[in-house]
C-alpha cells in the first residue's frame, strides 16, 4: 500500500490529477439521472470540498434530489478555513443532511466536519467505510489511478457517475465491463468533445489551457462520463439509413469484420461484425446492437499475426516496426500518399485505432 500512497502523493504533489470539473458540467449531467437519487447517500470521495463543484451541486440540491446524506473527503485537506480548521496535515471528511434552518443554504452550522486519522486516500481504510456507507459514487478521480479508482466501486458493488478519459474504454481493467454491460458512457460527455477543468494557479503550464475571469482552465479532449446508473439517451435507437456496399465498407484483414468509419454509416442490412470508433459507445443502445469484442492488442484475439513490418511514414521515413499488430488493419491495392503505411512481404496495409466490434441485435417473432 505504501507505493501506492506515494503515487497519489506524487500526483497531488505534481499538480497533475487537480482538475477540478465546472458546476455547468455537472448540473447537464446530473439531470438525466434525477430518479436514482432519491433517499440516497451520495459520496464525493475525491474531492476537496473547498474547490469542489460537486459538493456545491449536491449540498445546495439536496432536498431536490431528496438525498439522505452527503459525504465528501478530502485528501490531505489545507487550507480549511471555510471550516474554522488551520491544520493543513489532517485529512477531513463532510457530512450534510440536509437544511435545517430553513433558508435553503448549507450553512457551516450545517455542515458537520470531521478528521481522518489518515491521509484521506480513497483506498484507506476509514475512506472505504465511508464507501459502504454510500449509495452512490459521483466525483471526478484522479486520471492517473482511474483503473484502480473503478476496480474499488466494482469491488464494492456501487453504483457511480464519474469523470475519466475516453481512452479509458480500451484499458485491458475496464474494457471486460464495457462490454458485458456493466458500465457504459454518460449523457453529456462522451468523448467527442472538449471538457474544461478548473487547475490551481500553480499548476504547471502547458498547452490546452486558457485563463477566465482570474481563473485557469485546462482542456481534456476526451473526456467522459462513466457510469452504471441507467438512462434515457441510454435507450434511443440509433437511426440508420445506409446499405451495405462491398465496396465501401472493407473487411478487416486481421479481424472478423468489416470497418465502419462513423456510426451514422453502419449499414442497416448487414447482419456480420462490424468495427466503428470507441466514440460509438457515446450512440451504443444495448438493445438495438451486440457488443461482440475489440480490435486492440492484446485485448481482442486478432485472426492473424503479422511479421515485423516496414513502416512508412506520411514524409517517407521507413523503418522496422511491428506496429501492426496492435490494432485492426486494412490491405490497400496501393499505398497511400498523404499518411502512414505498412509493408508485408510486398502488400501494402494501413492501420486503424482501436475500434469496438459490434452487430445488429435482431428482433425475432
Amino acid at each position: 500500500m505504501a507505493s501506492k500512497r506515494q503515487s497519489l502523493g506524487n500526483a497531488k504533489l505534481a499538480k497533475l490529477d487537480e482538475f477540478y470539473t465546472q458546476l455547468s458540467d455537472i448540473e447537464k449531467e446530473i439531470r438525466h439521472y434525477k430518479k436514482h437519487f432519491k433517499g440516497k447517500v451520495v459520496y464525493l470521495n475525491c474531492d476537496d470540498p473547498r474547490a469542489s463543484q460537486f459538493f456545491h451541486y449536491f449540498s445546495y440540491n439536496f432536498e431536490r434530489l431528496d438525498l439522505k446524506k452527503l459525504i465528501a473527503t478530502c485528501y490531505k485537506s489545507q487550507d480549511m478555513d471555510l471550516f474554522s480548521s488551520r491544520d493543513s496535515e489532517r485529512a477531513i471528511y463532510l457530512e450534510y443532511t440536509g437544511d435545517k434552518d430553513g433558508d435553503r443554504i448549507p450553512g457551516r452550522n450545517e455542515i458537520e466536519v470531521k478528521h481522518f486519522n489518515g491521509d484521506g486516500d480513497f483506498r484507506s481504510q476509514e475512506s472505504i467505510t465511508l464507501l459502504k456507507e454510500a449509495d452512490i459514487v459521483v466525483t471526478n478521480p484522479p486520471f492517473s489511478l482511474f483503473r484502480e479508482y473503478v476496480a474499488q466501486l466494482m469491488e464494492y458493488n456501487k453504483k457511480f457517475l464519474i469523470i475519466g478519459n475516453m481512452n479509458a474504454v480500451t484499458y485491458k481493467e475496464i474494457w471486460p465491463y464495457i462490454q458485458q454491460n456493466r458500465i457504459w458512457l454518460g449523457v453529456t460527455r462522451t468523448g467527442t468533445g472538449q471538457m474544461w477543468f478548473r487547475i490551481k494557479d500553480d499548476a504547471p503550464v502547458k498547452q490546452g489551457q486558457r485563463v477566465h475571469d482570474g481563473d485557469r482552465y485546462q482542456t481534456v479532449g476526451h473526456s467522459a462520463w462513466f457510469t452504471n446508473l441507467d438512462h434515457s439517451k441510454r435507450h434511443e435507437e440509433l437511426t440508420l439509413y445506409r446499405t451495405h456496399d462491398p465496396d465501401a465498407y472493407l473487411p478487416y484483414d486481421n479481424y472478423n469484420g468489416i470497418e465502419v468509419g462513423k456510426a451514422v454509416n453502419i449499414p442497416v442490412d448487414w447482419d456480420g461484425v462490424m468495427g466503428v470508433p470507441i466514440t460509438f459507445l457515446g450512440k451504443y443502445n444495448p438493445d438495438q446492437f451486440e457488443i461482440v469484442g475489440i480490435a486492440k492488442a492484446p485485448l481482442g484475439e486478432p485472426s492473424k499475426i503479422y511479421p515485423k513490418q516496414t513502416q512508412v511514414s506520411a514524409n517517407g521515413v521507413r523503418s522496422t516496426v511491428t506496429k501492426l499488430n496492435d490494432g485492426p488493419a486494412l490491405k490497400v491495392e496501393t499505398p497511400p500518399t498523404d499518411k502512414t503505411y505498412y509493408e508485408v512481404d510486398g502488400e501494402y496495409y494501413v492501420q486503424l485505432y482501436a475500434r469496438v466490434l459490434i452487430r445488429h441485435k435482431r428482433v425475432t417473432a
